[in-house]
This record gives structure tokens, sequence and C-alpha cells, in this order.
């Protein structure tokens, strides 16, 4: 019956004798730091302010310096399309056609003397482009006239043609 009797328990020991503990807990727990410093770290960085930089404007690139037509060029120009030019004593006025700028930008002024022609480019025209009479489809050249010559030619009743562009559209009372 000694058997039945219940043996006397011993506490549990937390630590065997002559036992080492365990690693593992202190590994986990390094890491757990070691993130949370990371975390801490980057929040950090996101809560400076940002850096500013400075940036130096540099001015724009001055243009090229546009070519003007040669005087040979104008010359050449003035021989096919001189005969529609409207002369004052022996002085006109044109401009002559620039591909790169696609207008009417290099200024001339022609003198006839002898039956010679001068040609001196000028900064600008002095007289006014004429924009009455026939159109000259295609012409590199675009003539000018004296304003006495403007007025002489409206006291005879004359227009000058419309802008260029779609014609106008007649509207009759009635029809919108």
């Amino acid at each position: 019956m000694d058997d039945d009797a219940p043996a006397p328990r011993e506490p549990y020991p937390l630590t065997k004798p002559g036992a080492t503990l365990s690693r593992t807990p202190s590994w986990v727990m390094l890491g757990f730091i070691l993130g949370a410093l990371f975390v801490y770290a980057l929040m950090r960085r996101e809560a400076a302010p940002p850096a500013t930089v400075q940036v130096q404007m540099l001015p724009p690139p001055k243009p090229a310096p546009r070519e003007k037509a040669t005087l040979s060029t104008i010359e050449a120009v003035f021989a096919v399309w001189g005969e529609h030019a409207t002369w004052s004593g022996d002085t006109t006025e044109v401009a002559l056609w620039n591909k790169e700028e696609k207008a009417y930008t290099d200024y001339y002024e022609v003198r006839r003397i002898g039956g010679i022609l001068y040609f001196r480019s000028i900064p600008e025209l002095t007289r006014r482009i004429i924009r009455h009479g026939k159109e000259l489809p295609d012409s590199p050249l675009q003539f000018t006239e004296t304003e006495e010559q403007y007025r002489e030619w409206l006291e005879h009743g004359r227009r000058e043609r419309p802008p260029e562009g779609p014609p106008p559209r007649l509207v009759r009372p009635g029809n919108p």
C-alpha cells in the first residue's frame, strides 16, 4: 500500500544545476530593438524639412545673328520683279522675303542714276507698302509708295484690296 501513496513532489526548478540558459530570447530582443531604432531613424528623416537647393538661372542664349541677304541677291530679284516698282523721282523702297523668318524683313532703298540701279540696305521702310491694285502672287518683293502717291490714288475713287483670307460673306436682310 505504500505504493499507492502519493510521492512528495519537488518544486519545479527554473534551472537545473549545471545547465545553461538558452540564448534565443536575447537574440529576438536584440532584433526587435534594432528594428525599432531603424524605424525611429526613418521617421526622423521624413520629419526633417526638405533641403533647399539654389538654382542659378542662366540668361537665355542670344539668337544667332540673322544673315542679311547679300546685295547680289536683291540685285538679281529686282532685275526680275523691278518692273512693278513705284518710283518717286528716282528712288523706291522694297522689302525682300526672308526664308529663315518667313516674312518680308530685309529692306532696301533703290536709286536710279543714269539708268544704273544702286541698292542700299536700310533698317526699316519709310514708305507705305502698296496694298492695292493688281496682286503679284509669289512675289519675293513688297513694293512701296509715298503718302502723296497713295492720296493721289485714293482721289481717283479707288479702294485697297481686302485683307487676305476668305472673302466677306454678304448678309441680306431676312437671311442670317
